[in-house]
């Protein structure tokens, strides 16, 4: 939140200066994003410059002067924000009440022929946007889902969208989708309407204790990817998408209805052979979608919750990966809600479910209405290895093409910044190359949103920054409320931090760049592999091995007792934990300013024989981007070379250390302002 004042205190910040273009108001809102580490669009200024006087000057025509405003709110967990919410007292009952307000400038708006939530607001940009009224919708129903507060009373939280500058008649497409409590439609033309909306929402009486309450609200824990996963047969169970995520899911899903009307693969789960193809297809040509994102984006989110929402119509979706771990770990979970005597059948559902990229080298054309391809950056050039038969082999064959025409309607989720082996090549433009040789139709949708790191956008460009992924140098980071981010001294130090957090409740883990041997179980004992001076700890267990008192590599993630193993890239990949130690290995030195790879430090076996420097120095830095970006609350890191080490240093403000709280004994504890609101360690 970038502020919070009564009307009638914004009322006095709302009156233009002589000799400036610019509110108070808004002078105060650039400076206060800027000390959040955020640079405040022209979008942003126009706003808060042009938007927010219409609804502190509407508050003060209705005699509303005592609710309080927060501007700019941030949606828990993601980087996304609420313009505005207004927080007062209801009538009669006197309970904290709240208003969401998004705001719009467009003055003229229409709706996309082929999907009524997307929508040209008039940017000039070529891209649509979510429909205004599903946007709000969205933001109060993710908000209620996070925030228990707001469950207490069913008509607490309301939301609208103001286009103040538009009349009825120049937006009157957007009429057309219904509105809800979450979600109304108010233009210039609806003025009066509004104020209505203001005085039956809030007494006179002071907003500050509600917007304190909503403030100081426990915030439900992120539901990560494993509990999505789980969630697959529940009514409203999966995650509730947001802005380019919902427009996406929705766009898909509409086309679907023409492309795949019935489902072609009996997995015996919701298969109904008397209705299956009864209508006709979409004859036009295949279409394919492509969605683009960074970490923590959402990307699996949205593959599973296409998977679940599907599947509750009863469309079976198969959902390819090249991660073992990812797959194996979906798979486990499905046959996990198996009654007794269903184990077995769970199984084969599980198994035809969730599928690898090179499970589709025979699969006819078009023979599955719906394949959703997570991770595509792990997709290889060709699905030929040492097992596949020789009268299968087709190593001219792309990977990519064997999945685009296996399905009616193949999707692809991936991050250009995630491949990690020398033979991976999944990324956009490779993929749209591919499908339009093909003669396909390509969508690409770039999934802005984050939903790992505390919502911290500035996090993932540091991270970018520091490994040189972009044009830009290594920066010192600068905490921003959302993410913690800090040093350890020592390994010790770190797996002491770490350990805390579990036995706390929250999720933890440690990861390190490959550069030790990763060795076969001495019987049913792990080998202490990782070893920096006196410290020595395990790798994961390797996946083709089984161990008694640790999880399997797939697992690892997601079982408890993975806290005790030094998982690997190829084990965290996908899946995010709250608290997260990474160990910088020395295949990656911080050198005259910048981090440089040294090939000869890893142990990965993937980069043995005649491979490229560069292609090795990708797949390391992309490595250590992947490991970097899992943490939800916060992430800990140590580098083994002194020299980095030292540099890790001086661009990272937070520590870790000794501290004594509440005249406790001292443990070990995160220092400084940089702790996210998230993590409160009196209410742990």
């Amino acid at each position: 939140m970038l502020l919070q004042l009564s009307a009638a205190e914004l009322g006095r910040l709302v009156v233009a200066q002589t000799g400036s273009v610019r509110l108070p108001l808004t002078e105060r809102l650039i400076k206060s994003a800027e000390d959040k580490g955020r640079t405040a669009s022209a979008g942003d200024v126009a706003s808060w410059n042009n938007s927010i006087p219409v609804v502190v000057k509407a508050l003060l025509d209705c005699g509303l002067g005592a609710v309080e405003v927060q501007v700019e709110v941030d949606l828990p967990h993601t980087n996304s924000a609420v313009d505005l919410v207004l927080c007062g007292r209801q009538h009669g009952t006197g309970t904290d009440s709240y208003l969401a307000v998004e705001l719009k400038q467009v003055r003229h708006a229409t709706v996309d022929p082929r999907c009524p939530i997307a929508v040209d607001l008039g940017f000039g940009d070529g891209k649509n946007k979510l429909h205004p009224v599903r946007q709000v919708q969205r933001y109060c129903e993710y908000m209620v889902r996070y925030l228990p507060h707001l469950r207490e009373g069913a008509d607490q939280l309301t939301g609208v969208a103001l286009l103040h500058n538009a009349r009825d008649a120049d937006v009157e497409a957007l009429f057309d989708l219904p509105e809800s409590d979450h979600g109304f439609l108010y233009t210039l033309d609806d003025l009066d309407r509004f104020r209505r909306v203001l005085t039956s929402k809030f007494t006179p009486a002071s907003g500050k204790p509600a917007a304190q309450a909503l403030e100081q609200a426990r915030r439900e824990p992120l539901l990560k990817v494993t509990d999505v996963a789980r969630q697959r047969s529940v009514v409203n169970g999966g995650l509730t998408l947001l802005d380019e995520q919902y427009l996406a899911f929705d766009r898909i899903t509409r086309h679907l209805e023409k492309a795949a009307p019935h489902t072609g693969f009996d997995v015996g789960l919701f298969y109904d052979p008397d209705s299956a193809h009864n209508s006709a297809p979409d004859t036009g040509p295949k279409r394919v979608y492509i969605l683009r994102g960074g970490p923590g984006s959402g990307k699996s989110a949205v593959a599973l919750e296409l998977q679940r929402e599907l599947g509750l119509k009863g469309r079976e979706t198969v959902l390819a990966s090249g991660s073992h771990a990812y797959t194996e770990t979906l798979r486990d979970i499905m046959i996990g809600t198996a009654r007794q005597g269903q184990v077995s059948s769970k199984r084969r559902s599980a198994q035809k479910l969730y599928q690898y990229f090179n499970s589709f080298t025979d699969t006819p054309p078009d023979s599955l209405d719906v394949l959703i391809c997570d991770e595509a950056h792990r997709m290889r050039r060709n699905s030929t290895d040492r097992w596949t038969p020789k009268e299968l082999r087709d190593d001219d064959r792309p990977q990519a093409t064997e999945l685009i025409s296996a399905a009616k309607v193949p999707i692809f989720l991936l991050d250009d910044h995630q491949s990690i082996r020398p033979d991976e090549v999944g990324t956009a433009e490779y993929l749209k190359e591919l499908a339009e040789a093909s003669g396909c139709l390509v969508e690409v949708t770039d999934l802005e949103g984050t939903f790992r790191a505390g919502g911290s956008k500035l996090y993932q460009r540091w991270v970018q920054r520091l490994l040189g992924l972009d044009t830009s140098d290594p920066v010192t980071w600068r905490p921003d409320g959302r993410m913690m981010l800090a040093v350890a001294d020592s390994p010790e130090q770190m797996e002491q931090f770490i350990r805390e957090r579990g036995l706390e409740g929250a999720t933890a883990r440690i990861t390190a760049g490959f550069c030790w041997p990763w060795s076969n179980p001495d019987g049913d004992r792990l080998v202490d592999d990782v070893v920096i001076e006196d410290w020595r700890r395990p790798w994961n267990v390797k996946p083709q091995h089984t161990v008694p008192y640790a999880p399997k590599s797939d697992l690892w993630s997601t079982d408890r007792r993975g806290i005790d193993q030094i998982g690997c890239v190829y084990t965290a990949q996908t899946f995010e934990y709250d608290w997260n130690g990474v160990v910088i290995g020395p295949d990656l030195l911080f050198r005259d300013g910048k981090f440089r790879v040294d090939r000869s430090a890893s142990h990965d076996p993937a980069f043995r024989g005649p491979i490229a420097d560069e292609i090795v120095e990708r797949c390391i830095r992309n490595a250590y981007h992947v490991l970097l970006t899992r943490g939800v609350v916060g992430t800990v890191v140590y580098a083994v070379d002194p020299e980095t080490h030292n540099a890790l240093r001086r661009l990272i403000p937070g520590t870790i250390g000794m501290q004594h709280y509440d005249g406790a004994q001292p443990k070990l504890t995160a220092e400084g302002s940089q702790l996210p609101p998230d993590f409160n360690r009196r209410d742990r």
